[in-house]
């Protein structure tokens, strides 16, 4: 299941409240409060797109540069040796690099 959403490189984490009986998302990976809501998915990507063009044209007219979303790339340097030591780990979980990497790195930063 996947509880993100993603518009003009912005993401936003999505949830749902029992309580309001609505979905509520929120702008994911920058400082500015940015939320929204509704009561169906279809309204709720609607709202989101809504909010990300409201947020984009607010900053614009107060001549703020808009905060930008984290993209989900990440460039790490190594020595030689980790680098093969990574590589034959990964290799041995049959995955590459980037797929023994980013599941690693998600348990440690989701604990």
């Amino acid at each position: 299941m996947n509880n993100f959403l993603t518009y003009k490189n912005y993401s936003a984490k999505i949830e749902f409240s029992e309580e309001d009986d609505c979905f509520i998302g929120h702008l994911y990976g920058i400082d500015d409060i940015v939320g929204f809501h509704a009561s169906s998915v279809a309204k709720l990507k609607e709202a989101f797109y809504e909010a990300v063009d409201d947020y984009l044209q607010t900053c614009n007219k107060a001549d703020k540069t808009p905060q930008k979303s984290f993209s989900g790339d990440l460039t790490i340097s190594l020595t030689p040796d980790v680098h093969a030591n990574i590589a034959s780990i990964a290799s041995s979980h049959n995955q590459s690099i980037n797929q023994w990497a980013s599941n690693v790195l998600q348990k440690e930063a989701v604990a």
